[in-house]
């Protein structure tokens, strides 16, 4: 039974940054910077795998697809931020708030799929390397993904039609740069029991699941590598996974900030901060980490800037 006064709403004020006035052109143009450079960071990522055939293996076509899928989460999610900086406009019109919420969820729970495909990736090239070639062919890869993107995008449509079915009590101000759904549900003054019960068991299948395979992955990674005799062994057989494990520790650790905290420890200011550094800070990082972590990526770029400066 839904409460208050239910209004039908037709567009929501995105509040932004409003509540840092002094601070809020500073951090629209930081945000700005941080699109700039996650865009074209992947971008440059994407080129170099596609030109260099060095980089045309399993790990790094798992990377491509993360590169890909942080481009259009920096884009999806920020472009109300851009708006709001470039024409003053920080008002959504309500399907296109259903949409930003649902491309949003759609993609967190692809990389969590995309993830786990990539530490078994790596489970398979640390653990059982004479068969890696064969395990881990262009067709199981391109299989893998697949299945990650199809999931991701459907595991969030019972959520999503839930969303886009509440009705808004008072007020229509998100206090959010985007349409978070958590932001959202504070809003609404529907039912919120079954939508409940769909986010937990969501959770479990998008969240806890791939969690508990990228772990048990990572288990036995970690098992093999510290049975390899020699220093130099045990240095190269990790450097292969840094990458991957870095990233890892960096979604979950933002994404547990941001939706796995007691209700008590819930703020309008720490979400946005959180979610922050999960749409525009993490896609900027992703990049930069791939590259200094790895030497074929390294040797990729070097090529491509010493063929230029030749030309020239």
């Amino acid at each position: 039974m839904g409460k208050g006064n239910q209004t039908l709403v037709t567009e929501f004020i995105l509040l932004g940054f409003s509540d840092l006035p002094h601070l809020q052109f500073l951090l629209s143009l930081t945000v700005f910077l941080f699109f700039l450079i996650s865009v074209l960071g992947n971008v440059i990522f994407l080129m170099l795998v596609c030109v260099d055939s060095h980089l045309q293996k399993p790990m790094y076509f798992f990377l491509s697809n993360l590169s890909f899928l942080d481009i259009c989460n920096t884009s999806i999610t920020l472009s109300t931020v851009l708006d709001s900086l470039f024409t003053g406009n920080n008002c959504v019109a309500f399907p296109f708030c259903i949409t930003q919420t649902y491309c949003f969820l759609s993609l967190v729970s692809t990389e969590f799929f995309l993830l786990t495909a990539m530490a078994y990736d790596r489970y398979v090239a640390i653990c059982a390397p004479l068969h890696y070639a064969f395990i881990m062919n262009k067709r199981i890869c391109i299989l893998l993904a697949i299945i990650s993107w199809i999931l991701g995008f459907l595991d969030i449509i019972p959520q999503t039609v839930l969303i886009s079915q509440f009705f808004f009590c008072e007020t229509n101000e998100i206090n959010h740069f985007f349409c978070d759904y958590t932001a959202l549900m504070k809003l609404s003054c529907s039912d919120p029991q079954t939508i409940e019960i769909v986010i937990f068991t969501e959770g479990v299948v998008v969240g806890l699941i791939p969690f508990v395979l990228t772990l048990t992955s990572y288990i036995y990674i970690i098992s093999t590598i510290l049975k390899i005799q020699s220093v130099e062994g045990r240095h190269k057989a990790f450097s292969t996974c840094s990458s991957h494990l870095t990233v890892v520790i960096l979604f979950y650790g933002t994404i547990l900030c941001v939706y796995v905290r007691p209700s008590s420890m819930y703020s309008p200011g720490q979400d946005k901060l959180f979610s922050l550094l999960y749409t525009a800070l993490i896609p900027m990082l992703n990049p930069i980490i791939y590259s200094l972590r790895n030497q074929d990526v390294k040797n990729a770029l070097r090529k491509i800037m010493f063929r230029k400066n030749y030309r020239r």
